[in-house]
């Protein structure tokens, strides 16, 4: 074990242990899809369906982009004879976290997730006043990652007035499987691992009334405890802003439903 306070010492990379499985990987670039910034709402693929005009309030914003350009990523497998594109996966960690949950909720081809250290506007309930709140997603920063609409829940709205919160995103993947990942709350407190974990559970219901498999649990687990016995998994590492240390089990998970059965 580490001294508390110090970070894990490095594990395999997540690309070997995917090849190791005998997968194959590809890596995304989302801001060759749009930038992250504001002032690039005019370009990229916003710019290009406002035909270089600023976005309206009903316009989509950059997470959704992001989550668009994953199905067009889905689009090209589609046509690529070495691949199999109805087995494939989307990982992203923060950010990337939030428009992978996105792309997993608008994507019905997409056959499992893993949603990292996803936080506000991922899968950590907005209405929860720990960490990252949902006036950071409104501050200069963030405020292009969501559309327009939603800005106005930093004020006069509040979170509390908001009519839907993270577990209903989550339930939209149902009845596919999604691994919730999340860093240690000590050292990844920003992201609040006990909202997402509340998320996972409240999406249950839709999970059972599609037959499937709800979380199976709960009670908030210690850090280091698996808990993936049904289609929703969640895992807390003992690491900080990283999937890294759950990739392992993310990957035992996954070959549950992307493996071939074996007799």
């Amino acid at each position: 074990p580490w001294a508390r306070g110090k970070p894990p010492p490095p594990g395999p990379d997540w690309r070997d242990l995917v090849i190791a499985k005998g997968w194959a990987y590809a890596i995304l670039d989302p801001t060759s899809i749009q930038a992250d910034t504001g002032e690039g709402l005019t370009q990229g693929i916003i710019g290009l369906v406002n035909r270089g005009k600023p976005r309206t309030l009903d316009d989509w914003g950059v997470l959704r982009a992001w989550a668009w350009g994953v199905s067009r990523a889905v689009d090209y497998f589609e046509t690529d004879p070495t691949t199999d594109a109805q087995r494939v996966a989307v990982e992203g960690v923060s950010r990337y976290g939030k428009a992978a949950l996105l792309a997993m909720a608008y994507e019905p081809r997409l056959a499992i997730g893993l949603i990292a250290s996803s936080g506000e506007g991922g899968a950590k309930l907005f209405r929860r006043k720990r960490g990252e709140q949902l006036e950071n997603l409104a501050a200069s920063g963030e405020y292009h990652w969501m559309g327009g609409n939603f800005l106005r829940y930093a004020g006069p709205l509040t979170a509390d007035d908001l009519p839907v919160d993270a577990h209903e995103l989550i339930a939209l993947v149902a009845p596919r499987p999604l691994f919730i990942s999340v860093g240690n709350d000590e050292a990844d407190a920003w992201i609040d691992s006990r909202g997402m974990f509340m998320a996972t559970v409240a999406a249950g219901p839709v999970y059972r009334l599609l037959g499937a498999h709800d979380l199976g649990a709960t009670t908030f687990p210690a850090p280091e405890t698996l808990i993936a016995s049904g289609d929703l998994a969640f895992r807390q590492h003992a690491g900080g802003h990283t999937a890294g240390p759950n990739w392992p089990d993310f990957l035992d998970f996954a070959a549950r439903y992307l493996e071939p059965a074996t007799r």
